[in-house]
């Protein structure tokens, strides 16, 4: 008779990896041109001014410059980059 239980198997052990999505800059910085601004789920934030927006929603630099958050309208955002000189 056996004298260990049986071990039984976990079938709960997996989780995703994170997304890091976020504010990757923040208003006033510095940017590069291709440099990622914000990552989100849809337009939380909108594109303005040299600013361009990939097929995940992905916010990123046109130029270099400086970030601004501006808003949009009543309720919506946007982050625009202007030239630092």
């Amino acid at each position: 008779m056996a004298h260990k239980k049986g071990q039984g198997s976990s079938r709960n052990g997996r989780d995703s990896n994170s997304q890091r999505r976020g504010i990757k800059v923040y208003g006033g910085e510095k940017i590069n041109a291709g440099s990622i601004i914000v990552r989100q789920v849809g337009t939380k934030i909108h594109p303005g001014n040299n600013v361009g927006i990939g097929k995940d929603f992905t916010l990123f630099s046109l130029i270099n410059g400086v970030v601004k958050y501006e808003r949009l309208d009543k309720t919506r955002k946007k982050v625009s980059v202007y030239d630092g000189a």
